[in-house]
């Protein structure tokens, strides 16, 4: 919807990819959707939801039997993300690397995008 023909959305690194593969395995569902939505002391915040169907204006990423689908309002934040895993001796987690973000919270929960792409809209 909002790509360039040719170039995905969204890329994973080889870490993201082996543990949204595993979590797909575990549960049987058809890919792990990433969305933003308002929230945060930013003002944004992602979403990963599980889901068992792609719907019709998803944008589908596949890579080493990972599925992360992207819902058609996040598609404009997301452009050019790069999702990653990393794990720490306190925490583990999915990381975004996204080059829209302006500012971020202090706890990097939440985000705040460059107010041209219309998240304060």
């Amino acid at each position: 919807m909002f790509g360039i023909p040719g170039k995905s959305p969204v890329t994973i690194t080889p870490r993201a990819a082996a543990q949204i593969a595993k979590l797909m395995q575990k549960g049987d569902h058809a890919g792990l959707r990433i969305g933003v939505k308002k929230g945060g002391c930013a003002g944004m915040e992602y979403t990963m939801d599980y889901v068992d169907a792609v719907e019709a204006h998803d944008e589908v990423v596949e890579q080493d039997g990972a599925k992360v689908i992207i819902a058609p309002m996040a598609q404009m934040f997301l452009f050019g993300t790069e999702i990653d895993y990393e794990t720490s001796l306190l925490e583990s987690g999915f990381k975004f690397k996204n080059p829209n973000v302006v500012d971020a919270c202090g706890c990097g929960e939440s985000i705040k995008f460059d107010e041209s792409l219309g998240a304060g809209r």
